[in-house]
This record gives structure tokens, C-alpha cells and sequence, in this order.
């Protein structure tokens, strides 16, 4: 039973994280993007 709640709470974990990643990334669509860093040179 514990090894069952322990996988959960790790895809649970796993799935928040793809969802912030989604989001910052704007889901494939380069337009929704946040602006990454740029070398001044």
C-alpha cells in the first residue's frame, strides 16, 4: 500500500511540474513564449 501512495504523490508531483512547465513554455506555440535570457554582447 505504501509503495501505491508513494507513486501517486510522485505523478502527482511529475504532473504539477509538466503543467508549470507548460505554461511557461506556452504549450509548442513560440508566440506565448516568455522571453528567455539574451547575451549582451
Amino acid at each position: 500500500m505504501d509503495d501505491t501512495q508513494s507513486y501517486l504523490n510522485k505523478l502527482h508531483d511529475t504532473q504539477a511540474k509538466d503543467e508549470k512547465n507548460r505554461r511557461t513554455h506556452g504549450k509548442g506555440d513560440p508566440d506565448r513564449k516568455l522571453p528567455g535570457k539574451q547575451k549582451e554582447r
